[in-house]
């Protein structure tokens, strides 16, 4: 299997974080926060031009799936992970469960989810919809459930973080919506370049969040063994999760085996990029910022790892 060098990156990224955090904390973050802003901006802008209101349609009429991977995406993942929520203080730290908790509660992951659904011969067209609607749902539904457990005094939800979320997401999706017609075609096109865009934009977050977080001295006190418990309890929510899905559409729905897999790999995926885009939001501020991020940069490492395996033994199978 190839390395990511996404992954590679981001963890470039955390070095450069930790050894040149002046980028980030120059004139206050100001420069760095209008690049990232507009970048975000350009990253919806373009996904916008890329929908496919036909593929969208043809996914519409398997409601049931739909409701599968959305549910778990919002629902299953979070109640998961609140059931954890009493042994905060003893088994786990305050921030360490939010920041599973932000996991948790984060919108699928678009291109990849489409890429191993079509690699495992899965439903394409539910993939594609499924991915592209749960950006949108995410944008009202993580804020709403980080504001049960965040202190948000030094921010108003509705014009700091749903402002933030509508101006940024939400207004560059609807521009590229109208502008589909002229641009969609040059999109579609240079897909892989705007791909390329996207990480890009996503590695300045990352650096500015982490850069913010070490000058604060928050990873300071964290060891070898507190990372190691991290990864264990990132694999065990997976494996968890993704259990819970093959019950479910397998067992209980009894979904053709299309449908099977486009529930387990569209419902038991996180997406790095809205989480990005995300937390500059919630945790607008907030010196933990880059500690937030680090249970969902683990999961992201390793679904493309395990899905990516996953994905190339039904391909495997269906010969």
């Amino acid at each position: 299997m190839k390395i990511d060098l996404f992954i590679v990156y981001l963890l470039l990224s955390i070095f450069v974080a930790y050894f040149f955090p002046q980028l980030a904390i120059y004139e206050g973050g100001a420069l760095l926060d209008a690049i990232t802003s507009i970048g975000v901006s350009l990253i919806f802008f373009f996904y916008g031009l890329k929908l496919s209101f036909d593929q969208i349609k043809s996914g519409l009429k398997n409601w049931k799936l739909h409701v599968v991977v959305q549910l778990a995406t919002f629902v299953i993942f979070p109640l998961v992970v609140l059931l954890f929520r009493p042994f905060v203080g003893t088994l786990i730290s305050e921030n360490t469960w939010i920041g599973f908790f932000f996991l948790a509660a984060l919108p699928s992951t678009v291109s990849s989810s489409v890429v191993m659904v079509s690699l495992a011969k899965g439903n394409i067209p539910a993939a594609i919809f499924n991915s592209s609607i749960s950006g949108l749902i995410g944008v009202l539904i993580t804020p709403l459930w980080m504001s049960l457990f965040l202190d948000f005094t030094t921010e108003n939800v509705l014009v700091d973080v749903y402002g933030g979320l509508i101006l940024e997401i939400i207004l560059p999706v609807i521009l590229g919506l109208l502008l589909q017609k002229y641009w969609g075609h040059w999109a579609s096109k240079h897909s892989k370049k705007l791909s390329n865009f996207d990480k890009s934009i996503i590695l300045l977050i990352v650096y500015s969040s982490f850069a913010h977080s070490f000058e604060n001295g928050i990873f300071s006190t964290l060891g070898a063994i507190f990372l190691v418990e991290l990864f264990v309890a990132v694999i065990l929510l997976f494996v968890l999760v993704y259990s819970i899905l093959y019950f479910l559409s397998k067992y209980i729905l009894q979904f053709s085996l299309e449908d099977q897999i486009t529930a387990l790999f569209c419902g038991s995926k996180k997406s790095l990029t809205h989480g990005s885009v995300f937390g500059k939001f919630i945790f607008m501020n907030n010196p933990y910022a880059g500690f937030f991020f680090l249970p969902l940069m683990i999961y992201h490492a390793f679904q493309i790892f395990i899905i990516t395996f996953i994905a190339q033994r039904y391909h495997n199978h269906s010969k």
